[in-house]
């Protein structure tokens, strides 16, 4: 089950469970559609250097069973840096 991370690895936006502005790898590293297009180059997941693609929204019925990951992440990747 995917962890739905809280926030963008690259400028730490909020990226809530039912966000349609959150994309990830296979390695569910998160970032904001923003990021993705202007700061991580190509596009891709500057850790791994995969694909990045929308995560999927939980549907809310299931959150509260399967509720989405507390654990912010934030990591100082080349064109990072907290948004203005």
């Amino acid at each position: 089950m995917l962890e739905l991370r809280p926030n963008c690895e690259c400028c730490d936006k909020d990226l809530p469970p039912d966000a349609a502005d959150a994309v990830m790898c296979t390695f569910e590293c998160t970032f904001c559609t923003d990021c993705a297009a202007n700061r991580l180059p190509g596009g891709r997941c500057p850790n791994c250097g995969g694909e990045l693609v929308r995560r999927p929204v939980r549907p809310a019925d299931k959150l509260a069973k399967f509720p989405a990951s507390t654990k912010r992440v934030l990591k100082a990747h080349a064109g990072c840096g907290k948004a203005a």
